[in-house]
């Protein structure tokens, strides 16, 4: 991701400095509104109470149309960050306040499950994703990554990227075709570094296309099967919708799920796994607000993300990291903290396995190297630029009214 140039803009004529301004601020700032889910929390509660007509507030319909409500929160309070300054979000905030007063709703209490569509034969295509999507939408799906890799370090499915104090067992995806779990354990003979040392994968049963499906791996046996021994499962008219592949057995196992269209590739890169997941964006986001807790879709909880030390250039662990990750990005950063904290030169092998990933399975070269400090601040320096732009154009515009007059 590049920056912007600023400074080609100076010299215009006055009267278009306000087009100028806006553009450059939303140049700048544009990913801030890109992640606001309102619509789909909006369209989740109209489908939900869909079915209670105008059963609300009557007996056994206030109920329902409380749970629906209750729903409705839960999914503003998901998206909440990504939609601050938007006013359908806030407007449905306080929308949902207001109705729950209005119908004596409880906080609390049971929530409502998404509405799902009504089951239909299943096509010839039902089993290929891509191209039941194609057949369907008239293009291509929107793919996803996420990577969770070293001390253990989580690229999120919307790019952002945390560190992680996580131990134990957690859930790094959640959702209505796919449960994947990861347990991060405190390293032997290490006062605070952790690595992952499991990886649990679940297929779930989905219609004709398969039936469930397990695959585990753990430190030192990356297995290229499922728990039952199979490279393939769900057949269906010569073709399978889950296949097991390796490049080096027992340390390496790629799962296409060609019936969601998911890719995901577990390594063992010195004392840790990793994980690397492609996905649809339709099959990342269909979960129901109890599947809230999912790493690769949230991140990890606030109170357990860490902070970066700042890199000291001329040390052997920048110089090492360096060597293999030329470009100053997140996986640089990652490579840094995993050496300095385990001193485990093999460590940082991590950060290098997850990038080759991110290459394979991002197509826009451009998104897949995560900016740093350093680069944002770059972005920062065109966000003051705008601003001092700003103050000129009002000064200009002052000046040129008070020759007018």
């Amino acid at each position: 991701m590049g920056t912007q140039d600023c400074s080609s803009y100076t010299g215009l004529p006055w009267k278009h400095s306000i087009y100028v301004v806006l553009l450059l601020s939303h140049l700048c700032c544009v990913q801030v509104w890109a992640q606001c889910k309102i619509l789909k929390c909006n369209s989740e509660f109209v489908a939900a109470t869909l079915d209670l007509g105008g059963g609300a507030g009557r007996e056994g319909g206030n109920a329902g149309y409380c749970s629906a409500l209750r729903s409705y929160s839960h999914c503003t309070r998901r998206t909440a960050r990504a939609c601050r300054g938007d006013l359908a979000f806030h407007s449905a905030v306080q929308g949902i306040e207001d109705l729950l007063m209005q119908h004596s709703c409880p906080k609390t209490g049971p929530t409502a499950r998404p509405r799902r569509p009504t089951q239909v034969p299943i096509s010839r295509d039902a089993c290929f994703y891509e191209k039941s999507y194609l057949q369907r939408e008239g293009k291509a799906p929107e793919y996803l990554h996420c990577g969770v890799f070293g001390d253990p370090h989580v690229r999120t499915f919307h790019d952002e990227f945390q560190t992680c104090a996580v131990q134990g067992a957690w859930p790094l995806i959640d959702n209505d075709y796919l449960y994947v779990q990861a347990t991060s354990e405190v390293l032997p003979g290490e006062v605070s570094a952790t690595a992952l040392t499991k990886i649990t994968i679940i297929f779930k049963n989905w219609r004709e296309c398969i039936e469930q499906q397990n695959y585990r791996a753990e430190l030192d046996n990356v297995p290229p099967a499922f728990l039952d021994g199979s490279i393939t499962s769900g057949e269906r008219r010569g073709h399978h919708s889950l296949q097991v592949s390796t490049e080096a057995p027992g340390r390496h196992a790629q799962i296409n799920a060609t019936h969601i269209g998911t890719t995901l590739v577990v390594r063992q890169s010195g004392r840790s796994l990793s994980l690397s997941v492609r996905a649809p964006r339709a099959i990342v986001d269909a979960f129901s607000p109890e599947q809230d807790l999912q790493l690769c879709k949230w991140g990890c909880p606030a109170s357990q993300r860490l902070e970066h030390p700042p890199p000291q250039p001329g040390t052997d662990a920048y110089t090492h990291c360096a060597s293999l990750l030329p470009a100053k990005d997140m996986y640089f950063q990652a490579c840094l903290f995993d050496l300095l904290t385990t001193g485990d030169v093999n460590f940082s092998s991590s950060a290098v396995a997850a990038l080759q990933d991110a290459r394979g399975m991002i197509a826009d070269t451009g998104r897949v190297h995560l900016l740093t400090a350093a680069a944002t601040s770059s972005h920062l320096s065109c966000a003051l630029l705008t601003l001092l732009i700003v103050s000129l154009t009002d000064v200009t515009l002052s000046f040129l009214l008070e020759q007018s007059v």
